[in-house]
């Protein structure tokens, strides 16, 4: 019987084996597998460069996971799984320790200003930030400020906002309550690739206000159609709350919008002027262009 053994390499290679293999362990424990968007809303690139197209947007303080750092730009995927590239300087690691044991406050104002004290006359903001930032509160001893929070930054730095900006433990909303949220929006700018109340795009617009019902949807319109989600729903049977999509046919969607009753239609658009508008679902373009209708299931 020939008996076979392991090959055994010269021991110059396996140190160098071994070497490879620290480094590489290194280099990933040196990457964080989370991170803090730092900044009040971060661009997502299609790839390692701000010369390249805006996919997507994170806003200040959500957390994000981190994929791949090169180039001085970071590699996120963001809650609702849709990856791209931000720049390293707007992000940074979560603090040590736990933070979502923390009080916090959630933004419901369009923007909110953030201070040094608690007065508006007396400095400049430290920070605007958009709707639905979430903040982290520093509790207040008695007596309690009657018109501020106290809330701390990412940079621990100590900050004070309005409490009518805020609120805290949000509830999911019902579908006449996100309707009326989306009213709030009326005239906001439309930009490519907008996730925040700074500038949505048309599926960024749609895809908040269901999340404002508890509900985290895709953020292009056309995963948003083919979403497992929803349920196909016919023109004459919509109902305040269905999503509405248009586009060249029903594979190639382009645009969509959320259904408001009596006809209407509310979304983020360049068509006309370039913003948050109220459409009628029998104008043109949109009769024409309207390819499917989607129910929340």
């Amino acid at each position: 019987m020939i008996r076979t053994s392991s090959p055994r390499y010269p021991s110059a290679l396996l140190r160098f084996a071994l070497l490879a293999s620290l480094l590489v362990i290194s280099a990933v424990a040196q990457t964080p597998t989370k991170a803090l968007i730092r900044v009040p809303v971060a661009n997502m690139f299609s790839s390692a460069s701000a010369d390249t197209d805006v996919v997507s947007q994170a806003i200040y303080a959500s957390e994000v996971a981190v994929l791949e750092q090169k180039d001085g730009f970071t590699h996120i995927r963001t809650p609702d799984d849709y990856t791209g590239w931000i720049r390293d300087e707007d992000v940074l690691p979560p603090p040590a320790g736990s933070a979502s044991t923390a009080p916090f406050v959630q933004v419901r104002s369009l923007t909110a200003n953030l201070y040094r004290e608690p007065d508006v006359t007396r400095h400049a903001p430290l920070l605007t930030v958009p709707f639905e930032t979430r903040l982290e509160v520093i509790p207040q001893t008695p007596p309690e400020n009657q018109d501020y929070l106290h809330v701390r930054l990412l940079d621990r730095r100590e900050a004070w906002i309005d409490r009518g900006d805020v609120e805290m433990n949000p509830r999911p909303l019902t579908i006449p309550e996100s309707i009326e949220l989306a009213r709030r929006f009326l005239g906001i700018t439309y930009t490519w690739g907008g996730r925040s109340s700074f500038g949505f795009d048309c599926s960024g617009f749609t895809q908040m206000l269901v999340r404002s019902r508890g509900i985290t949807m895709p953020r292009d319109a056309d995963l948003q159609a083919a979403w497992s989600g929803v349920l196909p729903v016919e023109r004459k049977h919509l109902r305040p709350g269905d999503l509405l999509f248009f586009g060249g046919a029903a594979d190639h969607i382009t645009h969509t919008g959320m259904f408001i009753g009596h006809g209407k239609f509310i979304h983020d658009t360049t068509n006309g002027h370039p913003g948050v508008q109220i459409s009628r679902l029998a104008d043109q373009p949109w009769t024409r262009l309207l390819v499917a209708g989607r129910r929340i299931k």
